[in-house]
């Protein structure tokens, strides 16, 4: 059974930075893409990064050039640093991947922007 644990999430001022981080267990980590999806209160899930198993990133517009994502393939974790916050940031962030065509989503963390 997969299981993603994300944490890390919390209360920050803008243009304060944040690391999340979203451990995975159940699958063989490295031949997965990992992403990372946030949903806002009233708004639909939106896509902020993906890094697939051959190394690539690519990002939402929302977050480019303010968010990136890593991986550390030997501890089944991804990151997602997000520096100058704003509160348009504020929203649950969710890990994703799909295994065995299905869709996976971590139980999501909370990030709060305000001043």
């Amino acid at each position: 059974q997969v299981q993603l644990v994300e944490s890390g999430g919390g209360f920050v001022q803008p243009g304060g930075s944040l690391r999340l981080s979203c451990t995975a267990s159940g699958i063989i980590f490295s031949t997965h893409a990992m992403a990372w999806y946030r949903q806002a209160p009233g708004k639909e899930r939106q896509f902020l990064a993906v890094f697939t198993s051959g190394g690539t990133t690519n990002y939402g517009d929302s977050v480019k050039g303010r968010f990136t994502i890593s991986r550390d393939n030997a501890k089944s974790t991804v990151y997602l640093q997000m520096n100058n916050l704003k509160p348009e940031d504020t929203a649950v962030y969710y890990c994703f991947t799909r295994w065995r065509e299905n869709d996976c989503w971590g139980q999501g963390t909370q990030v709060t922007v305000s001043a």
